[in-house]
């Protein structure tokens, strides 16, 4: 009997750790992982900064995050299980089903569970989840190799008064017969002016560092925006749903077909704007290139689509993607309707 339970133990342990391995390589890669009937991680960039009350520099990274309402299957995990086990895609469910059913039993019994790398769940009086991330990984693959730093303080004001009361107690004479003196001056004077570049210097490079953050955030915020705008799978589901068919407003200025057959459902995404006025320059700017671009509407962020083109095979709308990322636009992406 004790056998058999070791084994039980065994088997949900290494469950627990094969999972959560596999989350931390999906957060590498993408800003939203989800666990199916459990929730969503969530990742955020952020530019690098300064702490004043801890004196440490941080690198650029991706902030993590967990949402418990977002609990769909979007076939990510699963999918990226398959890929790695060589197994069934209802198999794979299967072992993310036990996996989610081991995490909600340590939860109830104990209150508290860890994955590794990512951070621990407690549960707090009002029985509510609470998200606690670590900060031992950065799932930000551009700030590989970069650490923290420590920035000592520069008590400037402190050292003045110790030099002004050295002064006071120890005054210099200076006679005709010690001409020698002269070149402890110059090394003394030669010192305060190092001292004040070196002010200076650090002044010039923490107002740097402000405007790289600035900007940095603004990359950041852009970013963000265009990876939910982008934030579609393309994924080998069974069962897919069937097509559907869109329709959108015509332009009065420039008019052109803005409907799609059902069979296409996979299309090259040029751009989507804000602005209506701005999808009839990006068409405009596609014909005279040779493209026979579309528009498809707006999206759930209400944002104006503007596409390459349709397809009915995924192989060849990723054909035609790799085409245009090589040759017409590296931030074109596939958006599949479903």
């Amino acid at each position: 009997m004790d056998k058999e339970f070791f084994k039980i133990q065994f088997f949900y342990t290494f469950v627990m750790m094969t999972i959560t391995n596999y989350i931390c390589d999906l957060l590498y890669r993408y800003d939203c992982v989800i666990v199916p009937d459990f929730g969503a991680f969530l990742t955020k960039r952020i530019a690098a900064h300064f702490s004043e009350d801890t004196h440490l520099m941080y690198p650029p990274q991706k902030q993590l995050s967990f949402n418990q309402q977002i609990t769909n299957n979007d076939g990510l995990l699963a999918n990226y299980i398959v890929s790695n086990e060589q197994v069934t895609y209802d198999k794979a469910l299967e072992k993310i089903k036990t996996f989610v059913l081991q995490v909600k039993t340590e939860l109830e019994n104990k209150g508290r569970v860890t994955f590794s790398d990512i951070g621990f769940f407690n549960v707090n009086f009002e029985n509510n989840l609470i998200f606690e991330p670590l900060h031992t990984s950065n799932y930000l693959p551009e700030a590989f190799g970069l650490s923290t730093l420590m920035s000592s303080s520069i008590l400037r004001e402190t050292l003045k008064e110790e030099v002004q009361a050295l002064e006071e107690k120890a005054p210099i004479a200076f006679t005709p017969e010690k001409r020698k003196s002269s070149k402890f001056v110059k090394y003394a004077a030669a010192a305060a002016v190092a001292l004040f570049l070196s002010g200076v210097g650090i002044n010039a490079y923490k107002n740097h560092v402000v405007q790289h953050n600035v900007v940095e955030a603004i990359k950041a915020e852009a970013l963000v925006e265009q990876e939910i705008q982008s934030a579609s799978f393309v994924l080998d589901i069974p069962n897919p749903l069937p097509g559907i068919s869109v329709k959108v407003k015509q332009f009065a200025e420039d008019s052109f077909e803005a409907e799609t057959t059902p069979l296409q459902k996979y299309h090259i995404v040029a751009g989507a704007f804000r602005e209506f006025e701005n999808v009839d320059k990006k068409i405009k700017q596609l014909k005279r290139k040779g493209f026979s671009p579309k528009y498809i509407g707006e999206n759930k962020y209400g944002l104006h689509q503007v596409i390459y083109s349709s397809h009915t095979s995924k192989n060849e709308a990723i054909n035609a993607l790799n085409a245009i990322k090589r040759h017409e636009n590296s931030s074109a992406w596939l958006l599949v309707k479903k």
